[in-house]
């Protein structure tokens, strides 16, 4: 597209249209999106990256409404990326509308973007990393997260973040066990929201319980999992959960782990392509009628087995 090189320039003097045009090219896997992230990728790395994930109903939309609030009201400039459940007729984004959420005042220097998950499961859509360089370029220095909220299959978002909270309500004490696995492997932060509800004690000393459990390793200080009770309804907690998010940020920057856990996410990230890139060549393969009929008279005549004829075609193609 003959306006693209324009579109990069405006996303990168901040321009928002710009910005949610380049992300639609990505998001829709347009052929531009290489052009794109290639342009981009020298003016990304240093964004604070935090994800938001727990349960449905937690109460994560409200309390990401009062965080980008939090975070204007310190003169940063935020992007937020809601990555919500696919619509099973139009793959959309189901809850795009985000009523909850006051993304649109005026007094906040802030990017909403609401994402379908589509068909990938772990709690981010596909493009969600390279949908958050994007906003990085056009100049978001804190970029917020929010997963579809399945529970124990978002994991994903610790591949892509900075710092993880995970949003519980005091209803969920009686699935924590199920979920504890999980939940003890990606929190930086526990955040019970809805604590002016019977059970808020109770399902903070449970945490208290595991995280008591858990062996601490390394020979840096450790980072121990802080528990902050808020209302992000009522405005409660707010200000102590804010305190606890910069806390983190300087305990990374501190013992060096936030450049680890970066690079580590950037091998991840790439591993991942590198299998995309692989899959969608082998498509191609196989879409040789010719050659694949070929294969499929031999498996049948059991002149050769499965396995072997596969290693046969990809040390044709790849060695």
């Amino acid at each position: 597209m003959h306006e693209l090189p324009a579109l990069i320039e405006k996303c990168l003097r901040g321009d928002k249209r710009s910005t949610a045009r380049l992300i639609s090219l990505i998001e829709r896997a347009d052929p531009a999106a290489p052009v794109i992230l290639e342009r981009i990728c020298p003016h990304t790395g240093n964004a604070y990256t935090i994800g938001i994930t727990g349960p449905p109903g937690a109460g994560k939309s409200t309390l990401v409404d009062r965080l980008v609030q939090a975070f204007c009201s310190q003169q940063y400039s935020v992007g937020v990326i809601a990555v919500d459940p696919a619509s099973p007729f139009t793959g959309g984004a189901l809850l795009g509308d985000r009523v909850r959420m006051k993304h649109d005042r005026g007094d906040r220097d802030c990017f909403f973007r609401s994402m379908s998950a589509g068909k990938v499961m772990g709690g981010l859509a596909g493009a969600t990393q390279d949908a958050a360089r994007v906003l990085e370029a056009s100049g978001r220095q804190i970029i917020l997260i929010e997963t579809v909220g399945v529970g124990q299959s978002e994991l994903d978002v610790a591949k892509a973040t900075d710092t993880v909270l995970v949003v519980l309500t005091p209803e969920s004490g009686d699935s924590i066990q199920m979920m504890k696995a999980g939940l003890l492997e990606i929190a930086d932060i526990y955040v019970i929201n809805k604590s002016d509800r019977p059970g808020a004690d109770s399902l903070s000393r449970a945490l208290q319980a595991m995280l008591d459990r858990k062996p601490m390793t390394g020979g840096m200080p450790c980072w121990r999992p802080p528990i902050c009770p808020t209302s992000a309804s009522l405005g409660q907690g707010l200000p102590e959960l804010y305190g606890c998010i910069w806390s983190h940020h300087d305990h990374l920057r501190k013992t060096a782990t936030l450049e680890e856990r970066r690079k580590s996410r950037l091998k991840a990230e790439l591993q991942q392509k590198i299998e995309e890139e692989i899959t969608q060549v082998v498509r191609e393969i196989l879409l040789d009628e010719t050659e694949a009929a070929g294969w499929l008279e031999d498996l049948w005549a059991r002149k050769v087995d499965p396995l072997t004829l596969a290693r046969r075609v990809v040390a044709a193609r790849f060695r």
